[in-house]
Order: structure tokens, then sequence, then C-alpha cells
């Protein structure tokens, strides 16, 4: 049940920004539907061809297709005064869908019996992978490779899943309610991972 509603609510969440993604370059409705799709179900058809679940597994979701549809409808359909503040509500709505998928990778490798390194991987593949596809189809570097802390909160998840730190259901809305809120503070105070460049410096 837990598992379920955490599909529930990153489907919702990704599928909300990839609408709004493609809206912001401008696609035309079906492009809607498209970046939305691969947003909200990308990550998890990643995830299965890593740890060995047939891919063919996705379409059995038909209902988690039909909201996604409908919440993507009704974005397209939103006021334009609603949709100018993306730039504020979208890194939330993301960051929820970053979490719950996350979270939900993680218990569908944990069921299946998967290390703890699978567990990570199946974590940051469910919770990212579809933002990357996005990101990659609407022209833009992915949030995942950037110096901006993301793909941690992920790993943040596989590792507390899969060490079982996390077991109970409360437990898991409130690692849910952790990750949200730390991927919410690190886009709002520019929170950076370290990196280094090659670019020469001007002078």
């Amino acid at each position: 049940m837990t598992w379920e509603v955490f599909n529930v609510i990153g489907t919702i969440a990704f599928a909300i920004s990839g609408a709004i993604v493609a809206m912001e370059e401008e696609y035309d409705i079906l492009g809607v539907y498209i970046l939305g799709i691969v947003t909200a179900f990308g990550g998890g058809v990643v995830r299965n061809l890593l740890i060995g679940v047939p891919v063919s597994a996705i379409w059995e979701q038909g209902v988690l297709f039909q909201l996604a549809l409908f919440v993507m409808t009704a974005v397209f359909l939103f006021p334009n005064n609603v949709l100018k503040h993306w730039t504020k509500w979208g890194n939330f709505t993301d960051a929820i869908g970053l979490a719950a998928f996350a979270i939900q990778g993680a218990l569908y490798a944990t069921n299946m019996n998967h290390p703890l390194s699978a567990v990570i991987v199946a974590a940051v593949l469910t919770g990212s992978g579809g933002g990357i596809i996005r990101d990659v189809l609407a022209g833009r570097k992915p949030l995942v490779l950037r110096s901006e802390i993301y793909a941690a909160w992920a790993i943040l998840a596989g590792l507390t899943i899969g060490l079982g730190i996390a077991k109970s259901p409360l437990q898991l809305y409130v690692l849910f309610a952790i990750i949200v809120t730390f991927r919410a503070l690190s886009y709002t105070y520019k929170w950076r991972l370290p990196n280094r460049t090659l670019k020469a410096r001007s002078y």
C-alpha cells in the first residue's frame, strides 16, 4: 500500500513537472503529453532495465497512465497567471517527484531482495531518470548533472531504506518529508556539491 501511495504521488508530481517544462519550451499539446509521460514513467523504465524487471511491466499501470493524462490536461488548461509561478512551484513539484520515486524505487529493489548497492541505484534512477529524459528532450542540462544538490537526496533514500532504518509507513513518510525539505532548501539556498572546471579563467 505504501509503495502504491508513493507511486501515485511521484506520477502526479512528475507529470506536472514534464508538462510545464514542455510549455516553457513552447511545445504543442502533443509535446506536453510526451514530455509529461516520459518524466512520470521514464525513471521506472530505466530502473526496470537495470534490476532485471521486464520493461513491459510499466504498461500494467493503466490507472496511473490515465491519471497522468488527466493531470497534464488540467495543467495545459491552467490560466497563465497560475503557471507563471513555475520557477517557485515547479521546483517544489520536482522535489516531491524526486522524493516519492526515490523511495518507491528503493522499496521496489528491497522487495526483490537486491543488495544495498542495487537499492541505491534503483532509488537514484527512479527518482531522477524521468527528469533526466525530460531535460534532454527539452534541450536543457539535466538537474542531476548540475553542481546543485539533487541526486544526493535520492541516494539518502536508498541508504535509509536499504539499511533498514526506515521500514514502517510512518518512517517512510517522514523520510519523504525530509527529502522534499532538503531538496527545497538546496535549490532555495543554492547548496552545491564540489565541482571543478577545465575552462580557462579570463583575466
